[in-house]
């Protein structure tokens, strides 16, 4: 199995709640005389201070983040979207990308564990046991990237067979940065554990991929063939 690309400020108006508007001079009713005070401006401006740092609208990248997690959530890692829904990703993605740190390869970020949410090619991650046939005898529980300094990568993907035999594919590779973007990881061969079974089969692989968007929430990454990836940080 590899990941193969082969792998708001509250402004108060003028009747606003922070200034109320103010009734005529002072008047006599009756024998009682009404007098109006000028609200405190300290109190106002604080009110107002205080108002505008809990309420500060969220950046135009915050937007982005949340809108690409909501379009990838309860996929199937992409699976289930129309060609249209995967489009609309791509759109994001692309928005996205104006926001990307300087040589992301580069950044701490890049480690920890990451949950794999989405590819625009679903047999992309998990080779066979994500393709058609694969979905109907594998039933994916969980798909993970761990990142792991100074360079080591691991793939995971954990699966229940027909129902209930689970059992789980990994690999594991060396990361190279081949410049600030993009990295290039070669994998030993697929280790296969099922029940009491351990194996490894097949040879070792190679997959190439660009980081475009990375935070300490998400991650984004094209492979060399156009797949994009979204993946979150556990």
């Amino acid at each position: 199995m590899a990941f193969t690309t082969t792998a708001l400020p509250i402004s108060s108006g003028s009747n606003g709640f922070l200034a109320p508007p103010f009734l005529p001079p002072s008047r006599y009713i009756g024998a009682v005389k009404l007098i109006h005070r000028r609200p405190s401006t300290f109190f106002s401006e604080g009110v107002r201070a205080s108002i505008s740092s809990v309420t500060s609208p969220p950046t135009k990248k915050e937007d982005l983040v949340e809108e690409i997690l909501s379009k990838v959530a309860e996929t199937d890692r992409g699976v289930l979207l129309t060609r249209d829904e995967h489009k609309q990703v791509a759109e994001v993605a692309e928005a996205l990308q104006n926001y990307c740190i300087d040589d992301p390869v580069k950044s701490p970020l890049i480690f920890g564990e990451w949950d794999v949410l989405y590819c625009s090619n679903p047999t992309s991650p998990g080779g066979g046991y994500r393709s058609s046939i694969g979905r109907l005898v594998f039933k994916t529980k969980e798909m993970v990237q761990a990142v792991e300094a100074p360079d080591t990568v691991r793939n995971r993907v954990a699966f229940s067979l027909l129902g209930f035999l689970d059992g789980e594919v990994s690999l594991k590779g060396r990361l190279i940065a081949v410049d600030g973007k993009w990295i290039r990881v070669v994998f030993e061969p697929p280790e296969l554990k099922l029940g009491g079974l351990e194996l490894k089969y097949g040879g070792e692989s190679e997959v190439e991929l660009q980081i475009t968007y990375i935070d300490d929430k998400i991650r984004l990454g094209k492979g060399s063939r156009g797949s994009l990836f979204v993946f979150r940080k556990q």
